[in-house]
């Protein structure tokens, strides 16, 4: 049998930042976790983790969401890997990008950081960039507002309205990536509505 996929969303912990454009990563998992009917659960990691198959006979997802601030995710991840020893090309990381539109995801696999610190962290603690990233649009802040400050509000009211709809279409990357492959989910969801 293949080895599971190991899937990480970032975020930070705590109530007050669950609402945040930064946990974006972590929203998508909590979507994923229900449509697989899997229960997160404290893990000697430093995240809470669920793990269930993507379908029936489809692969097995480890959903893992960091106990750590976004900052400092490659400790926990690097973690994971180790304890469900798995290599870094089993592992798809799931996180905000303000550098696409919001309402768009967009796959890449392998790289650097892009100017992401939750990214940057999991490459200096794994040592390596080869893995792929889930990465959804949260769009650019408006006007002067640093990008800090906005990628730590809560998406505005229009934005939540189609946020459950983007959640969905992340989850359903995770799931062709890891039934499909990487290029696969490329092409069906980096073509969708162009």
């Amino acid at each position: 049998m293949a080895d599971p996929w190991l899937v990480v969303g970032l975020g930070n912990p705590g109530a007050q930042y669950s609402g945040n454009r930064h946990n974006v990563g972590q929203m998508v998992l909590a979507s994923l976790a229900h449509r697989i009917d899997a229960r997160f659960k404290t893990h000697k990691t430093n995240s809470v983790v669920a793990e269930g198959r993507s379908y029936p006979a489809g692969p097995r997802l480890i959903l893992a969401k960091p106990n750590s601030f976004m900052n400092l995710s490659g400790g926990p991840v690097a973690q994971l890997l180790a304890f469900y020893d798995l290599e870094p090309d089993r592992l798809i990381v799931v996180h905000d990008e303000l550098d696409i539109p919001f309402d768009t995801i967009r796959i890449k696999n392998r790289g650097g950081a892009g100017g992401h610190n939750g990214i940057r962290d999991i490459i200096a603690a794994t040592d390596t960039g080869d893995f792929t990233r889930v990465r959804v649009g949260v769009g650019r802040p408006p006007g002067r507002k640093a990008a800090a400050d906005f990628v730590l509000q809560d998406f505005a009211g229009a934005e939540r309205e189609v946020l459950p709809n983007l959640l969905d279409e992340a989850a359903d990357a995770i799931q062709m990536i890891a039934a499909e492959g990487v290029e696969a989910a490329q092409l069906k969801f980096h073509t969708a509505g162009e």
